[in-house]
């Protein structure tokens, strides 16, 4: 299997109606996107359920943070060739249907084939700040996994890149995710002193 991953957002449709919006990392075998998301999660059962799935290729940090921070509500639009949305700050879509389950008691593998791809806006490319916000998604979404100190070094390396070359999105998102950290930690230290 492809070890490189690429990050981008998937959004998917419970058999209710109800949108789901996951940062999900990626892997292309070939024409294939590859998908591995934890058991048990929202975007696994909503992709078997319906077999389909749209990924959104976007820029926008708070789109990553806010997800990992409770802040999952983001405008939509329809997809154009399965059931489902696309976000409307995506610079980029494909719409995806499901091909094969690979099945593993962690995380299970996901073969989808692309149906339809398009693209609503140029890429001009990351800034530090932007992927810096990306990195500090990642870590927030494993702060149960990760000891305290190594989140502490990892923020504190990225902060550096907010610090230098960061715009209003990116402060904004680089914020929730402190915010986070700081809950997180006020959480367990009431857990740790609670009889």
């Amino acid at each position: 299997m492809n070890d490189q991953i690429f990050e981008g957002v998937v959004t998917t449709v419970s058999t209710a109606g109800v949108v789901h919006v996951a940062p999900m990392g990626v892997r292309y075998e070939g024409t294939w996107v590859v998908l591995m998301p934890f058991v048990p999660s929202t975007t696994l059962d909503n992709i078997t359920q319906t077999r389909h799935a749209v990924l959104n290729l976007l820029v926008d940090p708070r789109v990553f943070a806010g997800c990992v921070t409770g802040r999952k509500q983001w405008p939509t639009l329809p997809a154009l060739q399965v059931p489902g949305v696309r976000l409307a700050a995506a610079l980029g879509h494909v719409d995806l249907a499901l091909q094969s389950v690979s099945s593993d008691p962690q995380r299970p593998v996901l073969r989808l084939a692309r149906v339809h791809e398009q693209t609503h806006a140029p890429f001009q490319g990351f800034n530090r700040a932007q992927a810096a916000v990306i990195e500090g998604a990642v870590l927030v979404s494993r702060l149960r996994m990760l000891p305290a100190d190594k989140v502490d070094a990892e923020m504190a390396y990225l902060q550096m890149a907010i610090d230098k070359t960061a715009g209003a999105e990116s402060r904004e998102a680089w914020g929730w995710l402190q915010e986070a950290v700081a809950l997180h930690r006020a959480q367990a230290g009431g857990a740790a002193a609670a009889p």
